[in-house]
């Protein structure tokens, strides 16, 4: 469904998807309902600890998957850097380049090569996956986007991404399977295991679904950034559209789990040293000082805020130039590459790993410059201080193509793990020329930006921190050398640009501030990150959104937004609710429930009865439009009684006038009999309609009279529970009682999630169309309702904040008059209707 027009000519062509919502909502049915009813405070404190225990699992399971692939990034990363580097030292003296290169190439391809057959296997892999789990904590079913099958080829794919050379991270493919892992936990069953299956009837629901996943995705943050606070902080600004505060301690727990399984295993297996966490997550930042034998060094003084937010003016435009860039690739891709065969996508691949190659080659061996290494500090700052710099720093330093005791600094930031490059960027000073920094930045900005959206895994974060460290050293340099500011730090200044450059491009504030923060270890830098970050923000804002809602937008996902914008409070509910409604009654027959199913794509339904003038005559010829008819009348009497109690606590009310106005009106009127009283409810002024029945699908060739009848509305029911109850084969007969239809126990009901069976799929030979179900024991009987003068503002924060699916519009009569779903609610479907609006004014 294409939903409205777009401003942009180019952008016709990516209309939005029928992507399924999910059920977030409260119901009936609900599952705690159930079992806290039928259970003691004892039973509900075990089932509410049962989360806490899944909760440590997943931190504990997403730790270990961050080790995984660390383990084999760090094993094939160093087998070809050695292979590649002893091959370097040879052909340099033997002149023979060429075949040093054709090695990296063969390491580099295959690598690739694996990466892309893994996407081919499972596409939803591809990227980071953020904007997949955001869509998802947002309330959209991505298809496949928390399968099994996905974290497999995600984590496996990602290492051979990052060891093949490309210029991608490994951080956002783990806040990707961090939320598979919160998906699939405590489901305790996969698609791709059919035959474990475990009898674990809790948490299924699309609700505790959610919020295991977003304690997965901070999970995931705090694995790869060491970061638990920054963690938590980004499944609630960038993850989770809805949020509680029950939630908060559980995902933090979990990011604390994840940092700390990770920093266990890690600090055991490279240093041998069990239970002593030096290493708290996959990319860290090392430790920020100035030498003590330079007096004048300061981390950060007053005078250097002006820079940074320049720094952050710059980093914003450039994260909009690079948004724009790979939004345009990212068309060009959908286009021309992805409506081909999906070998195409793998040589696209292949494409991006080969010209990466012999650029990083060419460029380190040609426009590297050859660097003195010396034991002291000179006083121009062109040489390397061992004695001032880390062992992993200094490890990290590469000779290629330079004489004996010097060292190429750009080989030192292409040929090392873009984790030693950051370290390199963040801790040495004066080994990096302004020329070197200019081209490595250019070049790296270019390639990264045409690598991310490729068929392989492939994460943003590590790509645009590097990218923002040259960045910032390169200010440094150019700082010291023309201004003569001798007390800035050169490592400070690379953060602030890294931070820069990502904000630029993610738009992420808050928890990126955190994650800098606790990844450096210097709270000292919490000002600094800050102002850089917002300012990089607006500057970015002002031209584009942030890379991962580009990438939804490009991808039909109807995300809403986080607030609506204030012209839209001309619009009202009925001028964006959906009025051509599909429903059922409280009592339908199966043929009537088959066609409704097999005919739409609808995920509700609500469940209404007709208000005829005529119903007396109607109850007498048919046993199926008398349950319906008793059914109201019963819902009526319920409301009548509710109405009659209404009045009689009005005799309490503290004032003597009301008190008297209603002994007066009591005194005066006989109160009705129960059947006089319902048929004044039922006699509406409405002319009868044609002889329509409950059983007759809905057609189109149905009148405007016919379609648009005053409908008394009941409840809703979802898809998946009509479908259930179909397969279940729940019905009667119209001979017998509706007290005699089965019936399902939440568990039976929710036995198939979150795999409900398909409509088309199902077998109902054996069932009599012509037996009636009864829905009313199994729908929603108190939705979240709106009228149709609601204001959009009001419909939009209801709908967001209470995590709804659907939103009935019920006028005053309790008739409904249409819905609304989240394709209502999107930004181009808003903005359509308002451009509707000023021209009917």
């Amino acid at each position: 469904t294409i939903l409205g027009e777009t401003h942009e000519e180019e952008d016709e062509i990516l209309p939005r998807k029928d992507y399924e919502s999910l059920d977030y909502d409260r119901c009936i049915n609900d599952p705690y309902l159930e079992i806290l009813e039928s259970m003691d405070n004892k039973k509900a404190q075990r089932y509410e600890a049962l989360k806490w225990v899944l909760v440590f699992a997943i931190g504990v399971c997403t730790g270990l998957v961050g080790l995984f692939v660390d383990f084999f990034v760090r094993l094939f990363t160093q087998l070809k850097f050695q292979v590649v580097q002893s091959s370097v030292e040879e052909c340099t003296e033997k002149g023979c380049l060429a075949l040093s290169l054709l090695e990296l190439l063969g390491f580099n391809l295959t690598f690739v090569f694996l990466a892309s057959l893994l996407v081919l296997i499972q596409p939803v892999a591809a990227g980071s996956g953020i904007p997949e789990i955001k869509c998802y904590l947002n309330g959209v079913k991505v298809p496949g986007v928390v399968r099994l099958r996905t974290v497999v080829c995600k984590a496996t794919g990602v290492l051979f991404s990052v060891a093949g050379g490309l210029f991608v991270g490994k951080e956002g493919p783990m806040i990707h399977s961090g939320a598979v892992v919160g998906a699939g936990l405590p489901q305790f069953q996969s698609i791709s295991l059919r035959k474990i299956q475990f009898n674990f009837p809790y948490f299924c629901s699309d609700r505790d679904k959610r919020d295991f996943v977003s304690a997965g995705a901070a999970a995931g943050v705090a694995a790869a950034f060491g970061a638990p606070i920054g963690g938590t902080l980004f499944s609630l600004e960038e993850g989770s559209s809805f949020w509680n505060q029950g939630l908060t301690w559980k995902v933090l727990f979990c990011s604390m789990t994840a940092t700390f399984t990770l920093n266990f295993f890690r600090s055991g297996i490279q240093f041998g040293s069990w239970g002593s966490f030096q290493l708290p997550g996959l990319l860290s930042f090392g430790e920020f000082k100035c030498s003590e034998s330079d007096k004048k060094c300061h981390l950060w003084t007053a005078v250097d805020l002006g820079f940074f937010i320049l720094m952050g003016i710059v980093g914003g435009l450039l994260g909009a130039t690079f948004n724009c860039l790979n939004k345009r690739l990212a068309k060009y891709r959908m286009r021309n590459v992805h409506p081909k065969p999906k070998l195409v996508r793998v040589l696209e691949s292949l494409l991006v790993s080969l010209t990466t190659t012999v650029m990083v080659f060419v460029a380190s061996m040609v426009l590297g410059e050859c660097r003195q290494i010396s034991s002291s500090r000179h006083s121009g700052n062109d040489s390397l201080s061992l004695q001032d710099i880390s062992e992993d720093v200094n490890s990290s330093i590469k000779t290629f193509f330079c004489p004996n005791e010097t060292y190429n600094d750009m080989a030192t930031l292409f040929f090392n793990p873009q984790e030693s490059a950051i370290l390199q960027l963040f801790h040495q000073d004066g080994t990096f020329s302004p020329v070197t920094l200019s081209l490595f930045f250019l070049l790296y900005f270019l390639l990264s930006c045409w690598t991310y959206g490729i068929s392989v895994p492939s994460g943003l974060f590590v790509p645009s921190l590097l990218c923002g460290a040259a960045f910032g050293r390169l200010v440094a340099n150019l700082l010291k050398s023309y201004i003569g500011l001798d007390h800035i730090y050169s490592g400070t200044f690379a953060l602030v640009g890294a931070a820069a450059f990502l904000g630029g491009v993610v738009r992420m504030t808050i928890s990126l501030t955190v994650i800098l923060i606790e990844s450096t270890n210097e709270i000292t830098y919490g000002l600094p990150i800050m102002i850089t970050l917002m300012v990089a923000k607006w500057t970015g804002d002002f031209f584009n959104k942030g890379i991962y809602d580009i990438h939804v937008n490009l991808r039909g996902v109807p995300l809403l937004e986080w607030e609506t914008g204030v012209e839209m409070d001309k619009l009202q509910a009925s001028d964006i609710m959906e009025p051509n409604l599909t429903y059922v009654y409280p009592h339908t027959r199966i043929q009537s429930l088959v066609s409704i199913l097999r005919t739409t794509v609808h995920h509700a339904f609500p469940v209404v009865t007709e208000n005829r003038g005529n119903e007396r005559e109607f109850m007498k010829g048919n046993q199926l439009i008398s349950n319906n008819i008793k059914f109201k009348k019963s819902s009526i009497l319920t409301r009548a009684g509710e109405q009659r109690k209404r009045s009689q606590s009005m005799k309490s009310y503290p004032s003597s006038e009301l008190r008297n106005m209603c002994d007066e009106h009591i005194a005066t009127e006989e109160p009705p009999e129960k059947e006089d009283l319902l048929q004044q409810m039922l006699e509406r002024r409405y002319t009868p309609y044609p002889n329509l029945y409950p059983d007759q699908s809905p057609s189109e060739e149905w009148t405007m009279e016919e379609r648009f009848r005053p409908l008394t509305f009941h409840g809703l029911i979802l898809r998946s529970q009509l479908v259930t109850l179909l397969d279940r084969g729940v019905c009667y007969s119209e001979s017998q009682s509706s007290a005699s239809q089965p019936r399902l126990s939440h568990a039976e009901m929710s036995e198939d999630y979150p795999h409900y069976p398909d409509i088309h799929d199902l077998d109902l030979t054996l069932l009599n169309p012509r037996m009636i179900v009864d829905v009313t024991p199994y729908m929603n009987p108190s939705p979240f309702t709106v009228s149709p003068n609601t204001h959009v503002s009001q419909v939009f924060n209801l709908f967001r904040t209470m995590g709804l699916r659907h939103l009935p519009v019920v006028n005053a009569v309790g008739e409904v008059v249409g819905i609304i779903t989240r394709h209502n609610l999107t930004h181009e479907f808003l903005q359509a209707r308002l451009r509707q609006h000023y021209q009917t004014l």
